[in-house]
């Protein structure tokens, strides 16, 4: 829609859908979201709004979780700079910090380690 300086430079099709997203905006941020006050909102702001759309919009924007999901607050949502991501890092570190460390079972009567150092195998008599 780039260019376009008023409704009147829309398609019917991007017209429709423009009013019923703003009908959307306004109405879910103040009562119900019905497709009866969708039209409602259209025709107070001077437009139209086709029964189909409204349903359409009221409909996905209901069952999607209110209008809230779609126009999230400011700085809720979107790209936004490349800030600093360390409460992430420390989270992640501190995840491997406490990951158990796992010890192999050596049974000294098998050829294990011999506290004594009398490994007769190495020589023994080391100690």
């Amino acid at each position: 829609m780039g260019g376009v300086t008023n409704l009147s430079d829309l398609s019917a099709n991007d017209k429709q859908e423009l009013v019923a997203s703003l009908s959307a905006i306004v109405v879910g941020g103040s009562g119900e979201l019905s497709s009866e006050n969708l039209v409602k909102v259209a025709e107070a702001s001077g437009n139209t709004l086709t029964a189909s759309w409204a349903t359409l919009f009221s409909s996905v924007v209901t069952s999607g979780g209110g209008i809230a999901k779609f126009c999230p607050a400011p700085g809720g949502g979107g790209g936004g700079g490349g800030g600093g991501g360390g409460g992430d890092a420390a989270a992640a570190e501190e995840a491997v910090a406490e990951k158990p460390v796992e010890e192999e079972e050596v049974d000294a009567m098998d050829g294990g380690i011999n506290m004594f150092g009398d490994d007769e195998a190495a020589g023994g008599g080391d100690y």
